[in-house]
């Protein structure tokens, strides 16, 4: 609360200063109404010298004080009043920020329900990604396997050729010489002979 109402100049304060004086004084009067001090001064003279003697003393405080006094009152007021730009700022940022947060709360639901609806796409796109690639993989796997079956049936389809003719051969070789005889032997040695030599 300021000391001094704002805008007060020094006019001001010596008119209320002459007015808490002439105040003093009335009621000094209509104290002294009842005649004299016991030393047979009236109490009027007694008063008025006394505050004679309260006007020189503030006289002289104001003189000595006055400007240090005044400009404490007006650094206090201009205080006062930068506090209250500050506080009515403040006020003013509160609101605001409150109204914000406000806003935000009431947006709460939406932004909520719109995280959900987010999280459940990304959640649909990663699951589809990781079926496609399960997919993927098992196909490669299908696939080496059937490349490895094949692998293998070619191996043993050799394998059994090979053996096959090797028993094939031998089952020639032994059924020709039961029933060759050795002119017979010898005629098929020199038709072999004469193919290898004609080619």
């Amino acid at each position: 609360m300021a000391l001094a109402p704002r805008g007060w100049t020094l006019s001001r304060y010596k008119t209320v200063g002459l007015a808490v004086v002439l105040t003093l004084l009335t009621a000094a009067v209509a104290f002294a109404a009842d005649g004299q001090s016991e030393e047979g001064q009236s109490v009027i003279v007694n008063f008025a010298w006394r505050l004679l003697n309260i006007a020189i003393f503030v006289g002289v405080l104001y003189k000595l004080l006055g400007k240090k006094i005044k400009a404490f009152f007006i650094d206090r007021s201009e205080n006062i009043r930068t506090e209250l730009e500050n506080l009515e700022t403040r006020k003013t940022e509160a609101e605001q920020q409150l109204a914000e947060v406000k806003q935000r709360i009431a947006n709460l639901d939406t932004e909520r329900e719109a995280i959900l609806e987010e999280s459940k796409i990304q959640a649909a796109q990663l699951k589809a990604a990781i079926l496609a690639e399960a997919h993927k993989q098992a196909e490669q796997i299908r696939e080496q396997a059937l490349r490895a079956a094949e692998n293998e049936g070619k191996a043993a389809m050799e394998q059994l050729r090979a053996t096959l003719a090797d028993e094939i051969v031998a089952a020639a070789e032994a059924l020709l010489q039961s029933k060759l005889d050795d002119a017979q032997h010898e005629k098929l040695i020199n038709n072999s002979l004469t193919k290898v030599v004609l080619n």
